[in-house]
């Protein structure tokens, strides 16, 4: 795993309140949060986070969506 990767995993575990789909805000709370010398590696961790967290996001959405499909699906089957 790269460093951008468990950087980002070891943050969002313990703090995962704290970041969201945003890349700024990310970028401001990892500023708040931890102390990243590196400009680049600050803008990578933060967009690795709001790329996951958006990615996470959009599945949940999905398979939220299919659950209720299958409902619909068996409830259909039940009244024939």
């Amino acid at each position: 795993m790269n460093r951008k990767k468990r950087i980002s995993t070891e943050l969002l575990e313990k703090y995962p309140d704290k970041f969201g789909p945003e890349f700024d805000a990310n970028k401001k709370a990892l500023h708040e949060i931890a102390t990243v010398t590196s400009k680049v590696l600050r803008n990578e961790v933060a967009g690795y986070m709001a790329s996951h967290l958006r990615k996470k996001a959009a599945a949940e959405k999905a398979s939220s969506a299919m659950a209720e499909e299958t409902d619909e699906i068996e409830e259909e089957s039940d009244e024939e």
